[in-house]
Formats: structure tokens, C-alpha cells, sequence
């Protein structure tokens, strides 16, 4: 008989399974499937190989071989038994983890830590909140830092709390007024110096201490951490600058510290670094480029199409708002997003004909990329949702799966008779 179809015995604890030679030869560097290794357990009075194992779990690592490299866990057989025997059997490393991954075991994602033990313990300090109860303190200070921070960006532009003097001066015989606030004495301005304080502290150290310093600028929630802190230093530059004279560029300053100083809304995305909802929303649109970027291209067709048609059926009416297609612009996109602003309407027949036409195409333009959105969505958040279940599995399995990897598992500990699996199972369910 030829060799690879020769059968061969296996005694699992008395419980005997008999299969072919070429069925084990498919993982030569398994236990069962190199010769060398095996010999150890044949007992020629028998014929056979004797291991004194855990029978149930047998079922699965004979499946392994019998499927080509496929690992599936009785459903009798605890996580860290069956661990333990894919082990014994050196299925290897690739086995452990497919067995893990359908078992909705996490592996943890390789994470850069810095080599200095001084810089790894402010690392871990900033960066990740979770890691100790000084961790979350530091963390809950930002969340306090951040949400002051935008209240006061938002309450500063109140008339009741704006301190701001009127000054005028001439030029080319016209006089303008420019309002310019005690800047310094403001008390938002120091509450948002100490934010400010506060801000470049933390991203400072986090700077200093990171693992890599190209990855550092690659984070988009770094690069939102430097966005948001630039509108204060070029505000107190051009503050100092101009705190004792007025000249003719006074008023393009202050246009373009306005402008500035809107960037600093940008800190409301810190948030996200502390935020699990805000990370899955920036995960959806970022998998969601392709749809989004479709929504925009029918959109934009619809403006031109209907701004073009409106234009075309309102042009002879003299009371009509639509003077020119640019002017239909805004109104093909208020109609198709379905707002309906009511600034410009249409006064002609067919140029409403026109507006139930661009309304119609709108809700059917909008309505077709959404779902694809919002299923991208839901892919996300219930992935957080179950993996944070996941991780709730207990502490002993993990560590024993680690071990089992790491080949510290007990080769006799799992020499379980009938009458305890019995008992264990019971204790089980």
C-alpha cells in the first residue's frame, strides 16, 4: 500500500481516531505531521499513537489537517483548553491566530512607544487617557480646556460683553470708524492666554516625547492641535504691532484677524481626541470620499442645469430676481438640498415648472449616495460597539491565549478525564 494513503491510529485518553498519513503530511511541521516528532508517542504494542489529551478538542485539530489549515473550536471545549492543545500539537502560529480572530479576540494594533522609560511614561500620560487614573485626569483637563475655549470664542461676540471704542480717522476726504477692543485687558483674552498656555504645554510635550517625530506631524489631530492655537500668536503679534497707532491698513487687519481668529473654531475637533462618536464620523467620511465626491458632481451638474433653465424662463418677466445664471446659482442650490431659503422664487409658469423639476431631482440626487453613507456609518459604530464587548471578554482567557502563544501552556495540566469535563461543562452553562 502506498504510504500516503497508509491509515494511522490515534488514541486520544482511550478515544481512538483513525486517519490517512498524507492527510498529516499537509503540515510537516506540525506534532503529528513531522515523523520525528510523533515517534515519541507510538506505541508499538498497539500500533498506535497514545497521547493523553483532551479528547473533545481533538475533534478540532483533526479537522485542522482533514480541512487544509482550517481551525474551528468544538463548541464543548473551553477557549483556554483548546488553546492549550493548538500548542501541544505546534500547529503553529498562523493556527493560534485564526483561532483567535473567530473566537472575536482583538489583537491589540502595534502601537509606537518611545525607548526613553521618561518619555514613555508622558506619552502614555497624553496620548492615551485610558492607561491610568493620571492619564484621565490629564485628559479630563483638556476636555474642561477645550469646552471653555469655544465658549468663550462664542460668548466674546456678544454686543453686551464687546469692550470696544470707536475711533475715526480721515482718508481721501472719507471718514471711516474702527472699532478696536482693550485687548490686553480683556478678560477673554487672558482666560484665553491661560487656554492658550494650556494648549501649547500639551502639545509641546507630546512633541518632545513622541516616538517618531514624522508620524507626529503626519496625525491629523496633531496638525489640528497647531491649526488651533496659530490665530492667538498672530493675533497678539498684529496687537502688539498696531496697540499704538492706527495708520490706512488698520481696517485689512482687521479683516484678516477675523478670518484668523475664525480658524480658532477648529478646537472644537480636539474633542475627537477624547470622543469615540466624533472618531467614528470622521472614519465614515473618510471612507466615504468616493459617494461624497459623486454627491457633489450631481449637484453640481443640477446647479448649472437648473440656474440655466430658470434664468432662460424667467428672463422676460421684469420683476424677476434672476438676472443672470450666476444670480440662479444659490437658488438651484437651496431648491435641490430642498431648503427652500424663499429669497428668489420663481414668478412664470414654466419657470415654476422649472423649480418642481430642480426640487424633484434634488431629493432624487441626495437620496441615491446617502444610504452608502449611512451604511458606512453603521459598519463603523457597531464595529466600536462590538469591539468594546469583545474587550469585556475575561482578563484570564487573554493572558492564557497570550501564553499559549507564547508556549508557556501546561502540557499536563490539560490531562481532563470524562467525569471533570462533565463537570466543568456543567459549571459552564
Amino acid at each position: 500500500m502506498d504510504e500516503g494513503h497508509q491509515r494511522v491510529i490515534i488514541n486520544i485518553a482511550g478515544l481512538k481516531f483513525e486517519t490517512q498519513l498524507k492527510t498529516l503530511h499537509q503540515f510537516p511541521e506540525t506534532l503529528l505531521g513531522d515523523p520525528e516528532k510523533r515517534i515519541h508517542y507510538f506505541d508499538s504494542m498497539r500500533n498506535e499513537y497514545f497521547f493523553d489529551r483532551n479528547r473533545p478538542s481533538f475533534d478540532g485539530i483533526l479537522y485542522y489537517y482533514q480541512s487544509g489549515g482550517k481551525i474551528r473550536r468544538p463548541a464543548n471545549v473551553p477557549i483556554d483548553v483548546f488553546a492549550d492543545e493548538i500548542t501541544f500539537y505546534e500547529l503553529g502560529e498562523e493556527a493560534m491566530d485564526q483561532f483567535r480572530e473567530d473566537e472575536g479576540y482583538i489583537k491589540d494594533p502595534i502601537t509606537l512607544l518611545p525607548s526613553n522609560d521618561f518619555h514613555r511614561q508622558f506619552w502614555l500620560l497624553f496620548e492615551y487617557p485610558e492607561s491610568s487614573s493620571a492619564a484621565r485626569g490629564v485628559a479630563l483637563v483638556s476636555v474642561l480646556v477645550i469646552v471653555i475655549s469655544i465658549i468663550i470664542f462664542c460668548v466674546e461676540t456678544l454686543p453686551e460683553f464687546r469692550d470696544e471704542k470707536e475711533l475715526k480717522h480721515e482718508s481721501n476726504n472719507v471718514t471711516k470708524a474702527v472699532m478696536v477692543s482693550n485687548t490686553f485687558t480683556d478678560p477673554f483674552f487672558m482666560i484665553e492666554t491661560a487656554c492658550i498656555i494650556w494648549f501649547s504645554f500639551e502639545l509641546l510635550v507630546r512633541f518632545i516625547v513622541c516616538p517618531s517625530k514624522t508620524e507626529f506631524f503626519k496625525n491629523i489631530m496633531n496638525i489640528i492641535d497647531i491649526v488651533s492655537i496659530i490665530p492667538y500668536f498672530v493675533t497678539l503679534t498684529t496687537e502688539l504691532i498696531q496697540h499704538s497707532e492706527l495708520n490706512g491698513q488698520q481696517n485689512m487687519s482687521l479683516a484678516i484677524l477675523r478670518i484668523i481668529r475664525l480658524v480658532r473654531v477648529f478646537r472644537i475637533f480636539k474633542l475627537s481626541r477624547h470622543s469615540k462618536g466624533l472618531q467614528i464620523l470622521g472614519q465614515t467620511l473618510k471612507a466615504s470620499m468616493r459617494e461624497l465626491g459623486l454627491l457633489v458632481f450631481f449637484l453640481f451638474i443640477g446647479v448649472i442645469l437648473f440656474s440655466s433653465a430658470i434664468y432662460f424662463a424667467e428672463v422676460d418677466e421684469p420683476q424677476s430676481h434672476f438676472s443672470s445664471i450666476p444670480d440662479g446659482f444659490w437658488w438651484a442650490v437651496v431648491t435641490m438640498t430642498t431648503v427652500g431659503y424663499g429669497d428668489m422664487c420663481p414668478t412664470t409658469p414654466g419657470g415654476k415648472i422649472v423649480g418642481t423639476l430642480c426640487a424633484i431631482a434634488g431629493v432624487l440626487t441626495i437620496a441615491l449616495p446617502v444610504p452608502v453613507i449611512v451604511s458606512n456609518f453603521n459598519y463603523f459604530y457597531h464595529r466600536e460597539t462590538e469591539n468594546e464587548e469583545r474587550q469585556v471578554l475575561p482578563r484570564e482567557i487573554e493572558k492564557i491565549l497570550t501564553n499559549a502563544v507564547m508556549g508557556n501552556g501546561s502540557i499536563d495540566s490539560l490531562n481532563i478525564t470524562d467525569e471533570n469535563f462533565s463537570q466543568e461543562k456543567k459549571k459552564k452553562y
